[in-house]
């Protein structure tokens, strides 16, 4: 694997980590305090800053380490989290997103707002800990505190501590002992590792005596700051083996020598000269976990230990991970003590194991064009095994032949198949929904409105090619809802309201279909002001008769705009109609629903996938039809006294004591030019979106069958009323017919003459 694969594998990561970054970080908006939801945003920021120092990224690292600074603040609770805290740092997340776009892509960001958002995270994390060091806590009594001194090199050394541990003596007793040297070389710091973390997770494996070795160490006139002087010593009482030792070190062990023995019972400890005053050393100020009990070490030594810490954060200016730490520390979930109730702890630990079990989930990457052809290869598969049972049933009549049976299994495999690479592409729309998160933060900025964005549903299932095409609509969609839809605090507050607006987006399944709905609790749709406009820009007469449903619609058209003057946000009239085309082109619909001073709803339904659907098969005026299984409610055949004439050219059909516009679906493709006689044919009865329910007229039904969808469009041209094409088993091309189109020709909006399907005839 070269340095680019590499690469591409960190900018990959960087996407999962920047996803449970703004999850993390809208969690503790919405008031979770769960210090594993702190912690999994700290990792995120963290495990960006080692992959970027790993490959040069500078200023990705930069930003990321006065990020990271800042939520150790927050996880160890010397900054509160609160609105304002979590503001800025959902913009700085903002930020870090476009840092690691233009690494990727190229291109720059916007420096000034980078700038800005630096000096804000410093003045949080350096408001608190001004704030805490005005105010000390008092020291424990059994724990020695060294006194900061100033040594000859100018130097002033902090004294740390370590949190008491009563450790279960009998059991160290026990315990193997390892003598471990460790030492690291310059490179460690330049990929970004650290060797206070790399001590920290050695110090939870059990009960370790350290001692720092500062010889190397040259005068400050020569000294480098991009060189390792520091070597540690440390003897370690532990269970876990020595498996589990060099695990801690395996992704710096090319930066490194290390050296682990086992030491023969009763030995001592590793160096003699190592004196037994014990001496409070905290490797936890880097993070707020408390650590297994350390043994003894010099003051010497212990201030040295500290200048090494300096010495390695000024070196790596902002140390991190390589590639490899990253994956492992997002991974790996940290199990949170609480020096408190027991019960707490043990609630925490259990938090932290489920979540260690939900990551260690195995995954495997692969390229989408791979999967593509695997889906296509597969929806021949289905072609070609329609061919095979069509050939062997008209051959046999009797339908009992080995040869039939064994088609039957071999249609329910490879249906089977079908489902299962189909899963392959299903993913959750959440990372959709979570970039719209950002879109509503800055929208809500530039028109001055307090906005609150919440999603449900982000777990919903569907094909990957229509979440890709999904960013586009839904973005249009946000904005237009935070601009046009929600009030102004002020006005918000006058109409009795509270000032903080709320879109609320949601997705779930329906009818094998995925609904999308975005709500606003804004004023609605100012219905009179839509009509004028309309009028102006001569969409429509100024004498028309439209319903309410019709005049909302008039948003979709292309170059409409309600707004007073033109913006960076709308006024263009670009946008709506663009959402229009762009779920039409998925196969899909959107439908909108307002209330006045209430708000409005759009809603859109797509089908799950591009690539397969289940259908019926109908004849109509001698062309084969597919009509999607999912509008289907029920079939059924007319009698001549459920038919009612209503107008010059109207028909209902009774159905249950209930009356249902009956739609011959020749005459409306005109594929016949008369309407045929209900009493021959066969009714289906369909349900769609906004439009209520139709009985569609067809002359025969063919059967069910799952069907491969073939674009027409991509190859032939649109087609109104056809939603796709298919190869049925005899080698025939049908037409898939799109319900919505048909019931909304049915309702007087009629296709066009020139996109006809008489020719087809």
């Amino acid at each position: 694997m070269d340095m680019n694969e590499i690469k591409e594998i960190f900018f990959q990561e960087c996407e999962e980590q920047l996803a449970e970054l703004e999850s993390g970080l809208l969690k503790l908006n919405d008031g979770d305090r769960d210090p594993e939801t702190v912690n999994a945003v700290f990792r995120a920021v963290h495990s960006i800053k080692g992959g970027a120092g790993a490959f040069g990224l500078d200023d990705l690292v930069s930003f990321a380490h006065v990020f990271e600074t800042t939520l150790d603040c927050v996880r160890s609770n010397r900054l509160d989290p609160g609105p304002e805290v979590l503001k800025v740092m959902l913009k700085s997340a903002d930020v870090l997103a476009d840092l690691t776009n233009a690494a990727r892509d190229g291109g720059g960001v916007d420096e000034a707002r980078s700038r800005q958002l630096i000096k804000e995270l410093e003045a949080l994390a350096n408001g608190e800990v001004l704030q805490a060091s005005a105010a000390p806590e008092p020291v424990a009594k059994a724990a020695p505190v060294v006194a900061p001194v100033v040594n000859d090199e100018g130097f002033q050394p902090v004294a740390f501590s370590f949190d008491d541990f009563e450790a279960d003596e009998p059991a160290l007793m026990e315990m193997p002992t390892y003598e471990i040297v460790f030492r690291p070389k310059s490179d460690l710091y330049a990929k970004g590792n650290e060797a206070t973390l790399l001590l920290r997770d050695l110090s939870r494996l059990g009960e370790m005596n350290i001692h720092c070795d500062m010889d190397a160490l040259p005068t400050l006139d020569r000294l480098s700051p991009e060189t390792a002087y520091f070597s540690w010593k440390i003897s370690l009482k532990t269970d876990k083996g020595e498996d589990a030792i060099r695990t801690v070190f395996e992704f710096a062990e090319w930066d490194c020598d290390l050296e682990v023995s086992l030491v023969a019972d009763g030995a001592a400890a590793p160096s003699e000269e190592l004196p037994m005053q014990p001496v409070p050393f905290d490797l936890s100020i880097l993070d707020d976990e408390p650590v297994g009990p350390v043994g003894v070490i010099e003051e010497e030594e212990q201030l040295a230990a500290q200048q090494q810490i300096r010495d390695a954060a000024v070196s790596a200016a902002g140390t991190a991970s390589n590639v490899l730490q990253m994956a492992q520390s997002a991974a790996r979930a940290p199990v949170e003590k609480s020096a408190g109730a027991a019960a707490s702890a043990a609630a925490q630990s259990a938090a932290a194991q489920q979540a260690a079990a939900s990551a260690a989930t195995p995954t495997i990457r692969v390229d989408l064009d791979r999967v593509d052809r695997l889906i296509n290869l597969v929806g021949e598969l289905v072609i070609n095994q329609a061919m095979l049972s069509q050939s062997v049933v008209e051959n046999d009549a009797n339908g009992t032949s080995s040869i039939n049976m064994g088609l039957e299994e071999l249609q329910q495999l490879t249906r089977e198949i079908q489902d299962s690479v189909m899963a392959i592409r299903a993913q959750p729309v959440k990372p959709v929904f979570q970039r719209m998160s950002r879109i509503v933060r800055e929208i809500a900025d530039m028109t001055g409105k307090s906005v609150r964005l919440i999603t449900e549903g982000e777990n919903t299932e569907v094909d990957k090619t229509v979440i890709d095409k999904l960013a586009e609509p839904l973005t249009h969609m946000i904005r237009n809802a935070v601009d046009h839809g929600l009030e102004t605090p002020e006005k918000r507050l006058a109409a009795g309201k509270s000032a903080e607006g709320t879109v609320r987006l949601t997705a779930k399944h329906r009818s094998g279909r995925i609904v999308i709905e975005l709500a606003d609790d804004g004023a609605g749709i100012n219905r009179e002001k839509v009509r004028q406009k309309a009028i102006d820009n001569d969409l429509i007469a100024a004498d028309a008769n439209l319903s309410d449903e019709e005049i909302d619609n008039l948003i979709f058209h292309a170059g409409f705009s309600t707004a007073d003057k033109i913006s960076d946000i709308s006024g263009r009239g670009v946008g709506m109609d663009v959402v229009k085309r762009s779920i039409q082109a998925l196969g899909g619909r959107i439908n909108i629903s307002s209330k006045p001073g209430h708000g409005s709803v759009f809603t859109m339904s797509l089908p799950l996938t591009l690539a397969v659907l289940d259908g019926m098969v109908v004849t109509v005026a001698n062309q084969t039809l597919v009509v999607p299984l999912t509008a289907i409610v029920e079939t059924l055949q007319p009698e001549a006294a459920a038919i009612h004439s209503f107008g010059s050219n109207q028909r209902l059909i009774s159905i249950r004591n209930s009356f249902c516009p009956l739609v011959d679906v020749g005459r409306i493709l005109n594929f016949r030019a008369s309407q045929a006689n209900p009493v021959e044919g066969v009714a289906l009865l369909v349900e769609s979106e906004g439009g209520g329910q139709r009985a569609l007229m067809v002359d025969a039904i063919q059967g069910q069958r799952q069907v491969v969808i073939k674009s027409l469009e991509a190859n032939y041209t649109h087609v109104p009323g056809i939603a796709a094409a298919t190869i049925l088993g005899d080698g025939r091309v049908a037409l898939i017919l799109d319900v919505d189109t048909i019931v909304a020709a049915s309702r007087g909006q009629s296709l066009k003459p020139e996109m006809s399907l008489a020719a087809a005839g």
